[in-house]
């Protein structure tokens, strides 16, 4: 089966840890034999003006046109991207998406999965007409965000009804973009996967040795972006909160609240306490989960946090808020915060530090949610379209 992905996030050289996730299930695929390569435009920035551009557009002038990755095609053709013009910037993906799906490597594919609906859901009417399959996953805020706002909402349900089927990371997102317009009989949940094998438990004082971190000290660890749907605030103030005299709050990620988040640890007196790493290769991460004695995550929005199913196939507890797909794979009502208000949040997590699940019962309760399990529902909603159509 001949896949192509148009999609507007997936690791690149300037980017290596963005879409990592995505990378990982195409890779998966392509391992079970089929031919799969990306599409991913981006908007046109100068190259010989790169010096002076803003770091997040210089980054993109950088990017390579074309490259391959993990043995996976990628091209990354250009469009103009006006600033405050979302639409017209959707349209302009898609015109410039749909024209490289169509003319890739063998001519059209046998289906095209965007991954990530937004801004890729604009090319999918076109991608019909011309009489290539179309399968749109949902990840997150590509569907909840994007639904918030006029205009775009309307763009965004039109391209999912206009495709063959929708996929999605977990059953509350897939059911999000059911009320948008896809169609409930064809919508399939592929959800990410972990890879047991090395995200598995191991020795704690090995990985903090190697780490660089205290053997002795208790380590709470927060991982992702520093963006306001993961709300690292909040986390610092639910660690406060928790009264654990002597230990660390570590972030691993970075984000536009970095500075925000280090000023309100200086604010609060929690500066010797507190962290900020940065971003972190993910051989790194396997470490940290298991030098870590909880994990917390207070998102305010989520799909299916690929963190807590690493954190905990590793043993390592977690206290997560109630958002998005969280609750599906958080089953355990000491770990599943159904507030947001840090005080209750802290107590949760003091009492996790203080009587820990056994490693063994964390990994029992994800052992099904493996990479294969993933694997074979895409594979299944790929061969099916692709038949049909």
């Amino acid at each position: 089966m001949r896949v192509r992905v148009l999609t507007s996030l997936y690791p690149s050289p300037e980017t290596p840890f963005e879409g990592i996730f995505a990378a990982r299930k195409w890779e998966g695929l392509r391992a079970r034999g089929h031919d799969v390569d990306v599409v991913m435009p981006l908007p046109w920035a100068p190259r010989s003006l790169e010096r002076w551009l803003p770091d997040h557009h210089a980054r993109m002038a950088r990017t390579p046109a074309r490259e391959v990755r993990s043995g996976i095609p990628i091209v990354r053709p250009r469009y103009l991207h006006v600033p405050s013009r979302s639409i017209g910037n959707a349209r302009r993906f898609a015109k410039v998406g749909q024209r490289h799906v169509l003319a890739g490597p063998g001519g059209p594919p046998d289906v095209c999965v965007i991954d990530y609906a937004w801004p890729g859901a604009a090319a999918a009417e076109g991608l019909r007409r011309a009489g290539v399959p179309v399968v749109i996953n949902g990840r997150g805020s590509d569907v909840l965000q994007v639904a918030e706002v006029d205009g775009l909402k309307q763009e965004l349900s039109r391209g999912l009804s206009a495709a063959n089927a929708i996929t999605a990371v977990s059953q509350d997102l897939l059911d999000a973009m059911v009320a948008l317009g896809g169609r409930s009989e064809s919508a399939v949940l592929t959800p990410n996967g972990v890879d047991t094998n090395h995200f598995a438990p191991a020795s704690k004082e090995e990985a903090r040795r190697r780490l660089g971190q205290p053997v002795g000290d208790r380590l709470v660890l927060v991982v992702g972006h520093l963006i306001p749907r993961k709300d690292p605030i909040l986390s610092m103030d639910a660690f406060r909160a928790a009264g654990l005299s002597g230990a660390r709050l570590v972030y691993v990620g970075r984000g536009p609240l970095f500075d925000e988040v280090e000023a309100h640890a200086r604010a609060t007196g929690m500066a010797d306490r507190v962290s900020l790493l940065g971003e972190r290769p993910p051989e790194e991460l396997v470490d940290w989960y298991r030098a870590a004695d909880v994990m917390l995550l207070t998102s305010s929005r989520e799909g299916r946090p690929n963190v807590v199913l690493e954190a905990l196939s590793t043993g390592c507890p977690v206290v997560a808020t109630n958002a998005g797909g969280t609750a599906e794979i958080v089953t355990s009502e000491r770990m599943l915060s159904r507030t947001r208000d840090a005080g209750e949040i802290g107590a949760m997590l003091a009492s996790l530090l203080s009587d820990p699940p056994t490693p063994e019962a964390l990994r029992a309760s994800i052992e099904p949610l493996t990479w294969r399990s993933s694997l074979d529902a895409l594979e299944r909603t790929l061969s099916e379209v692709a038949s049909k159509a």
